[in-house]
C-alpha cells in the first residue's frame, strides 16, 4: 500500500450525519398511532413500502439537510483522520439542497478546507485512495482503491466486502494504509490472535480445526474461541463449532454489548466476544478465528501487534466448487460467489498470504512457520 499521505473520501449522510434514523423520526411522529417504522425495515435506498417511503421527500428539503443532527463520535473521528489523511467530503444531494449541506460541513468540521468539499452524485469517477460509504452501490462503483462499507442495518446481508463497524476501526485501518511506524510487526510467540481471512471455500475452517488439534512440543498452542451465529448447524458439523442461537437472541447479546465484532455472511449474523478471546491469549496461546475482513480488522485495532491477518488464497475455481458442493439454499450460494471479486480483494489488507491448494495441512504448516517467524520481529 502507499506510503506517501493518502486522500480519503467519506461519505456524508448516515456516516457523518444521521439521514435514515432522522428521517423515520419525523415520519413516525406524524403518525402516533401507528407502529412505528423501525430501520431494520430499510433495506436499501429505494421503495420498501409503508410510511418508510415519505424518507424519500425529505432528502430533497433543505431544512431536512440544515438540520440533521451530527452523529456521535463523528467531530473527532474526522479531526483524528485529517491527521493522517487529505479528507474529502463526497457527498451527493439534490441542487436545492447543496447550500445547506455545504454550510454544515465547514461549520461543523473546519479542519477540512472547503476546496475537498465534492457534491454531485457521480461518486463513480472519484479517484481516491480510500472511501468510506454506506450505500453498497456506492462501494460496488467506487473508483478508490480500497472502498469501504460502512455497516448499516440496510447493507447487513452483504458479503465479502472490505466493511468496518465504526470510527475506530475504519481509522485503523487508513492507519496501516499509511504503514504507520509506530505499528510494530505481528508477534504471536506468545501468544495472540490469529484472523483467517480468505473468501469462501477457502478451507479457513479446516485450517483452524488442523491448528487446533495439532500435538507439538514446539511452545505453539493454538485453541479455536467459540464464536456465536444465527447460521443453522450443517450437516455433520460439531456442536461446539459455533454457539448456534437465534436471530432475536444474538440482536438482543448486541444491543447490551456482549460482542467486541458482529457481521453478516449470506444473511447471518456472527459475532465475538472479548471475554471467549483474552483467556486464550493471556496464557500464551494463539487463538486462531476464521472470520471476514470486517471483524479482522476489529481484532486487529484491539490487539494490535499481538493479532495477525492472514489472507487463506486459493484458486477461484476451487473456491466456487466447494460453495456449490457445499449444504446450502441457493441464495446462500449465489451470494458467496458474487462476493468472490471482493473478498479476493482483501488480500491487500493482511499481514500475510498463504496459497491453499486441496490440502489444508499444507497451508497450516505453513502458517506455522509464519507464526515461529514473527518471533524475529521482536
Amino acid at each position: 500500500m502507499k506510503k506517501y499521505r493518502i486522500s480519503v473520501g467519506l461519505d456524508v449522510d448516515d456516516t457523518l450525519y444521521e439521514c435514515n434514523s432522522y428521517a423515520l423520526s419525523i415520519i413516525n411522529s406524524r403518525y402516533p398511532d401507528e407502529e412505528d417504522v423501525k430501520l431494520e425495515d430499510i433495506k436499501g435506498w429505494g421503495s420498501y413500502g409503508r410510511h418508510a417511503d415519505e424518507r424519500i421527500a425529505l432528502y430533497s428539503d433543505p431544512e431536512f439537510v440544515r438540520t440533521q443532527p451530527i452523529m456521535p463520535g463523528a467531530k473527532d473521528f474526522v479531526r483524528k483522520l485529517s491527521r493522517i489523511a487529505d479528507v474529502f467530503f463526497i457527498t451527493a444531494v439534490p441542487a436545492c439542497c447543496m447550500s445547506a449541506r455545504a454550510e454544515r460541513l465547514i461549520e461543523d468540521f473546519p479542519e477540512i478546507p472547503p476546496k475537498n468539499l465534492l457534491i454531485g452524485t457521480r461518486k463513480d469517477v472519484v479517484m481516491l485512495d480510500i472511501m468510506l460509504d454506506d450505500g453498497a452501490h456506492n462501494i460496488s462503483n467506487s473508483r478508490a482503491a480500497y472502498p469501504v462499507l460502512f455497516r448499516k442495518p440496510w447493507n447487513a446481508n452483504l458479503s465479502g466486502l472490505l466493511s468496518v463497524n465504526s470510527y475506530d476501526d475504519f481509522l485503523h485501518l487508513c492507519e496501516m494504509a499509511c504503514n504507520s511506524f509506530t505499528e510494530k510487526s505481528p508477534n504471536l510467540t506468545d501468544g495472540g490472535v490469529l484472523c483467517l481471512v480468505g473468501p469462501s471455500g477457502s478451507m479457513k475452517n479446516d485450517i483452524a480445526k488442523i491448528l487446533v488439534e495439532r500435538k507439538t512440543d514446539d511452545g505453539l498452542h493454538f485453541e479455536k474461541p467459540v464464536t456465536s451465529t444465527t447460521r443453522p448447524r450443517r450437516s455433520g458439523e460439531s456442536e461446539s463449532a459455533y454457539r448456534f442461537i437465534g436471530e432475536e437472541q444474538f440482536l438482543r447479546e448486541w444491543r447490551n454489548g456482549n460482542y467486541i465484532e458482529t457481521t453478516v455472511y449470506s444473511g447471518h449474523h456472527y459475532g465475538t466476544c472479548d471475554r471467549d478471546i483474552a483467556p486464550v491469549v493471556n496464557r500464551g496461546a494463539v487463538a486462531v478465528i476464521p472470520i471476514d475482513i470486517c471483524g479482522a480488522l476489529t481484532l486487529k485495532n484491539l490487539y494490535r501487534s499481538r493479532a495477525m491477518l492472514i489472507f487463506t488464497n486459493r484458486e477461484r475455481a476451487q473456491t466456487i466448487k466447494n460453495i456449490i458442493e457445499r449444504e446450502s439454499d441457493l441464495d446462500d450460494k449465489t451470494n458467496r460467489i458474487l462476493s468472490l471479486d471482493f473478498e479476493y480483494r482483501n488480500a491487500e489488507i493482511c499481514d500475510e498470504e498463504v496459497q491453499v491448494g486441496d490440502d489444508p495441512l499444507v497451508a497450516a504448516e505453513k502458517i506455522v512457520e509464519i507464526i515461529r517467524n514473527s518471533g524475529q520481529n521482536r
